[in-house]
């Protein structure tokens, strides 16, 4: 037996079609716009075509990954808009099927996208990742020193140093940590007064410090050295003047890494967890957003095609804000980080459901 009856094939097959067009043509959109406003500074960078289109094609994912709610909206209320003008979901009543049953096939449709949200935002890191080096977009400064910061290295390591100097390839208080996942793979940290790298090894070796190995919550293993070569540590001195994997090269679990890690240093990562938790919020409001958009478009059958457009417009731009406006409040301490990156879903879901309870079904 099918699960799904003919009138939810019917009503999903439509939602489907406004939500593939919707969440393929907003990132072509922004393609477009972004390409037209930046393509004479990447051909100053001596960039090939083929390396901007690829480059274009890699930053599809996360541009589909923001833009998911607003497809969900749209395909939403354009097609309860168009069930509404002819006459099908007041068929649908009259034959005993009320309006929450009708919708049904749509919040279904806007699980799957929040699943598919969730898959593209794991992905998207390592495409935006090559993306960035397509476009050459992360240059070596001319700097010679940097003081007070933290750099992602690859791997899931991140370091924390009071000071680096290109000139004499030296490094002042280092803090070297590696999340570990249990005994066999375990957390280390390595604390050091300072650091000096081999031009020849192409390696760092670190000197005057504690290597601490964590196989357990309640273990800490603590060896103290003159010297220690970290053989991963490989990155040459210029390389550290340079800007790290930023949050939207890291997925959830390395950006927590990197969090705990400023933490300990000492940084505000007020913004960084806001960032962080919006990357399971956003797919979730792909649900929400339906809740919200399916009795809002109820009242578009008057105003036709433009009406549902206008609403979904507007509504994607003050959701949109609403983002903007938490991140800000997350980062600023005025509300706890993680719940500002819930707080759009929340309201929309509570307008939402309000909505819902006045549709007559």
């Amino acid at each position: 037996m099918r699960v799904l009856k003919p009138l939810d094939r019917y009503v999903l097959a439509e939602w489907v079609k406004i939500f593939s067009g919707t969440a393929l043509g907003f990132p072509l959109l922004v393609i477009v716009l972004d390409l037209t406003e930046k393509l004479e500074k990447y051909l100053n960078r001596n960039l090939t075509p083929q390396d901007i289109a690829l480059a274009y094609l890699y930053g599809v994912p996360d541009t589909m990954f923001l833009v998911l709610p607003a497809a969900v909206l749209f395909a939403t209320v354009f097609a309860v808009g168009s069930f509404t003008r002819h006459s099908e979901i007041t068929a649908a009543k009259a034959s005993g099927i009320s309006f929450y049953r009708f919708i049904l096939p749509m919040a279904f449709g806007a699980l799957l996208a929040t699943v598919v949200g969730l898959g593209i935002g794991a992905v998207s890191p390592h495409t935006n990742a090559r993306r960035v080096e397509l476009l050459k977009e992360r240059q070596f400064t001319n700097r010679s020193t940097r003081f007070n910061f933290t750099y992602a290295a690859e791997g899931g390591r991140v370091y924390t140093i009071a000071g680096a100097d290109v000139e004499q390839r030296a490094l002042d208080q280092v803090v070297v940590e590696r999340k570990g996942k249990d005994a066999a793979y375990p957390t280390y940290f390595v604390t050091a007064r300072s650091g000096k790298y081999d031009a020849r090894r192409k390696r760092w070796t670190l000197h005057d410090g504690v290597l601490h190995i964590l196989p357990t919550d309640s273990m800490n293993i603590s060896i103290a050295f003159d010297s220690l070569r970290d053989r991963r540590m490989t990155e040459e001195p210029r390389t550290l003047m340079a800007s790290s994997k930023v949050p939207d090269e890291m997925t959830f679990t390395e950006l927590g890494t990197f969090i705990a890690a400023l933490e300990r240093s000492g940084s505000d990562v007020g913004a960084l967890k806001v960032g962080r938790m919006l990357k399971i919020a956003i797919p979730v409001t792909c649900l929400i957003i339906m809740l919200f958009g399916a009795p809002l478009a109820t009242s578009t059958q008057r105003g036709g095609t433009a009406f549902g457009a206008g609403i979904s417009l507007g509504t994607t731009v003050i959701f949109l804000m609403m983002v903007q406006l938490t991140q800000a409040i997350g980062a600023k301490g005025m509300v706890p980080p993680n719940l500002a990156a819930w707080l759009p879903g929340i309201v929309f879901g509570t307008v939402g459901i309000i909505l819902l309870s006045r549709v007559r079904t």
